[in-house]
């Protein structure tokens, strides 16, 4: 196909497709005439990760180029694949709150407690120090001693679910557009999943059934309670 049709079948403007050929994310058409360039269902598939990286990622373009290195890397192991496109969208914290090295010390002795192949100084180990020396400021560290296991228990059966899905693509592009699409719309998944579940629960413990939801339809039309199950 021409870049035209490229264009068409991908949505992507023809100059950002240069641009991305310039830039080395693309490779270059096969040359049909000094000025045609005829592309492939590979320069699709490319051009659809690298919209994934950026669009649903937020990542740069010199981040996308990391990341497609390793996917291009011969003989690169898919731990390595992912590690690389997980790494990536790992957002590192802006500040630096004043509980951040006894935070790092609880991160650490999680990750040796648990027997996890992580590393203590993994953009991830570090993203969530910040966020539990806020827990710290803000005076809520109790709760994080009470429930940071319980989290790490219900995150490990998580990531054992998305590994069985990724698992399934043999392909190493579709590997890493999953990880990437998994992990940024899966964590609004996850938020959300968590919401409702918290509504069930706190109307369980707390309150009386219909106490607090709203009547949705259910699968015949009728209307059914947010927030529980049939407390019969």
């Amino acid at each position: 196909m021409r870049i035209g049709e490229l264009s068409r079948e991908t949505g992507v403007a023809v100059p950002t497709i240069k641009f991305y050929v310039r830039e080395g994310l693309l490779p270059a058409g096969r040359l049909t005439s000094p000025n045609q360039a005829s592309y492939d269902e590979g320069h699709v598939r490319r051009l659809r990760l690298i919209r994934g990286l950026i669009d649903v990622g937020g990542l740069s373009v010199a981040t996308v180029r990391e990341v497609l290195t390793a996917v291009d890397a011969p003989g690169g192991s898919v731990h390595k694949v992912l590690g690389a496109a997980h790494d990536a969208i790992t957002p590192v914290p802006a500040g630096r709150p004043e509980g951040l090295p006894d935070a790092r010390r609880t991160v650490a002795e999680l990750i040796r407690r648990r027997g996890w192949r992580a590393g203590e100084d993994h953009p991830a180990a570090e993203a969530m120090a910040g966020a539990l020396a806020a827990f710290q400021d803000l005076g809520q560290g109790a709760f994080l001693e009470e429930v940071l296991d319980d989290y790490a228990e219900a995150c490990e059966r998580i990531a054992d679910a998305d590994l069985a899905y990724v698992g399934r693509h043999a392909d190493v592009e579709a590997l890493v557009e999953s990880v990437v699409v998994g992990t940024v719309l899966g964590d609004a998944v996850l938020t959300a999943l968590r919401r409702l579940a918290h509504v069930d629960r706190s109307a369980r413990r707390f309150g009386q059934w219909g106490e607090g939801a709203r009547a949705v339809p259910g699968p015949s039309g009728e209307g059914t309670e947010k927030g529980g199950a049939d407390p019969s």
